[in-house]
């Protein structure tokens, strides 16, 4: 019976010496955030954004080791409502087109970075999925690093979607004279401070 133990013992020492830590880290979401989408027609170009998100979320960073991706968890749910395209006309057809009513919110949740996110400037990738009109899909996005203060970054991600990637018909006007491409440049600004660093 006391060999036995021993060998139990010597099994989960075995397991534990050569086990590989997970090392986490929090940034809390700290100041105003914001969402740009750049669109085209085939008459101008327009823009439409959300400016003044705040919501203090903490984001989390796990990690094996160097070698693999951080995992991500956190998220920005904005509200479609809160769209301004600088132009009311515009701004009611986008939020008619995004099904605003029916789903009143764009969430963008964060899957993964490729390498965790260092306070200087840095240009990384990661994986995210975006909620909108009731279809999920997931994205690599292009991240710029900006250090912004103590402790602090500017996280801006850059991504091109389309209208027809969430089963969207881009919207069209004066009986399809003016229509709107299917692409879009989605450009949005995360402010994080960190809580404790890896």
């Amino acid at each position: 019976m006391k060999l036995l133990k021993l060998f139990i013992f010597t099994v989960w020492l075995l397991i534990t010496a050569f086990e590989e830590k997970e090392l986490a880290s929090k940034w809390v979401i700290y100041k105003t955030c914001s969402l740009k989408v750049n669109g085209s027609t085939n008459v101008n170009k327009f823009n439409c954004v959300i400016n003044n998100y705040y919501k203090p979320d903490t984001l989390s960073f796990v990690q094996n080791n160097q070698q693999d991706p951080v995992k991500m968890m956190g998220a920005m749910k904005l509200d479609i409502n809160s769209f301004d395209c600088h132009n009311p006309m515009m701004t009611a057809d986008l939020r008619k087109t995004l099904k605003a009513k029916q789903f009143p919110n764009l969430i963008i949740k964060f899957i993964n970075l490729s390498k965790y996110p260092q306070l200087k400037g840095q240009h990384i990738t990661g994986w995210v999925q975006i909620d909108l009109a009731g279809v999920s899909k997931k994205f690599q996005v292009a991240y710029q690093l900006i250090p912004s203060g103590t402790n602090t970054l500017q996280l801006k991600g850059l991504k091109q979607i389309k209208f027809s990637d969430f089963n969207i018909e881009p919207p069209r006007k004066i009986g399809g004279m003016i229509t709107t491409e299917d692409k879009l440049d989605i450009e949005f600004n995360l402010h994080i401070k960190t809580i404790n660093a890896l």
